[in-house]
């Protein structure tokens, strides 16, 4: 390269996205709500490898669904030729933890998480390449009480967030049954499917005899009617199974939360079983899914656990954000308490040592940066204070200083500047937090 010619910016990857301010407080907020509903049901984080080995996905997820076949990100370890993949959903990495670390040993654990995905779809609106999801997980629980406990915390949190029931999200239902149960069903499914081999589309073809219970849930509306007209997974269920579905409708009917039986509800996991659910919205679109999980009691074993049940959902915070815009349900913005305006940089350690003690008694403080020549002059400060957002500007005045105290003065709503002294922050710091 030549010394004159200018290098090219190095840009993000296609479809994986930075999170600026002032959005990344957006980000803050909701993360802040789902962590104190998760306190307030008894879940604890847990945070698992954002890499995982390919073969946990394609035994966890299986071999033939989308994310499995066209969707992930692997790769060969080029130090010992381990088979490895970029996290595409995090039940199975939490259920391999689970395993590893013999969570199981003294009774249930419920846990949830928020981090990475990442999964190699068209970019689009709501849904990149580098998504992020808040999952939570219920495992060594067989009860129904257990599913409905987590469907009734995703109503809570829509109304932490601001969303409506019923107007913004509603909420779908449905049974997957047990094996033998979806196998019977299978048989029958692929039996009337290829009845009317000329009606599927390449994708139906495809699946035909891999996952046909996929097919339900095409997208093609030349297959509507075929798909309404195809047996229902509901008239297989035995006793069982429908004794487990009728105790999960019965929490949601006694707590007051309207939902839709959809026959054709199936996920896009292999490992479900039993209840199935999802929150689905008409503002966001035809891509209407905004949370979703179910019950996958086969999992752990399946993995090489001592069999035992689980339950869970997962949502993405990139179509809940959106969401949460579209509905107008924005949360307030991040301002300081005060700013700080320094005449002079002569004084700064003083003017430090009062600032980190109120930062000490929870007040935030946003101090106006310097040159090497200096601050800026008084008006442009106050410029800066007022556009801040502060409540309040505190005023290092050479004279201020003098007497050992700084003025604090009101940027809203009126009243009287004040004095305070610096050598006994805490006695007044809490009027800086009153609203």
């Amino acid at each position: 390269m030549s010394d004159n010619k200018k290098p090219v910016a190095v840009q993000a990857v296609k479809g994986m996205n930075d999170i600026l301010p002032p959005d990344s407080a957006r980000w803050d907020w909701l993360e802040d709500k789902v962590r104190a509903l998760m306190r307030r049901y008894g879940y604890l984080n847990i945070r698992t490898p954002i890499v995982e080995p390919t073969a946990l996905f394609v035994r966890g997820l299986g071999e033939v669904t989308d994310i499995v076949e066209k969707e992930m990100y692997s790769f060969e370890d080029s130090m010992n030729g381990d088979h490895l993949s970029l996290r595409p959903e995090n039940t199975a990495g939490v259920v391999r933890a689970t395993i590893e670390h013999s969570m199981l040993y003294d009774g249930g654990k419920r846990l949830f998480y928020i981090g990475p995905m990442f999964r190699h779809e068209r970019p689009q609106k709501g849904r990149y390449r580098q998504f992020h999801q808040v999952g939570a997980e219920a495992l060594g629980f067989a009860g129904p009480d257990v599913d409905a406990e987590l469907i009734l915390m995703c109503r809570a949190l829509w109304q932490d967030l601001g969303l409506k029931v019923g107007e913004d999200v509603r909420l779908e239902l449905n049974s997957l049954g047990q094996p033998a149960e979806r196998l019977a069903h299978r048989q029958a499914l692929i039996s009337y499917l290829e009845q009317h081999a000329d009606a599927l589309d390449e994708d139906a073809r495809r699946r035909l005899h891999t996952n046909p219970l996929r097919i339900l849930d095409t997208k093609n509306p030349a297959m509507q009617a075929l798909v309404e007209a195809a047996p229902k997974l509901m008239d297989f269920l035995g006793e069982e199974s429908l004794k487990h579905f009728n105790a999960v409708r019965a929490v949601l009917d006694g707590a007051g939360l309207p939902y839709r039986i959809n026959p054709r509800l199936v996920r896009g996991m292999d490992y479900y079983n039993l209840t199935v659910f999802e929150w689905v919205t008409e503002r966001l679109g035809s891509q209407g899914t905004v949370c979703g999980g179910g019950r996958y009691d086969t999992l752990i074993e399946q993995l090489g656990g001592k069999p035992a049940p689980a339950v869970g959902w997962g949502l993405g915070i990139e179509r809940l954000l959106l969401l949460v815009q579209e509905v107008g349900a924005q949360p307030a913005p991040v301002v300081p308490h005060a700013y700080a305006v320094v005449p002079s940089h002569a004084a700064l350690p003083q003017i430090m040592a009062t600032i980190e003690a109120l930062r000490a008694q929870g007040v935030s403080v946003l101090m106006h940066p310097g040159g090497p020549d200096g601050p800026t002059g008084m008006k442009s400060q106050f410029k800066k204070a007022d556009a801040s957002g502060a409540a309040f500007a505190l005023v290092f005045g050479e004279s201020e200083l003098a007497q050992g105290v700084v003025a604090v003065k009101p940027l809203r709503g009126g009243g009287e500047q004040v004095l305070r002294s610096l050598t006994d922050v805490s006695a007044w710091s809490a009027t800086l937090l009153a609203p």
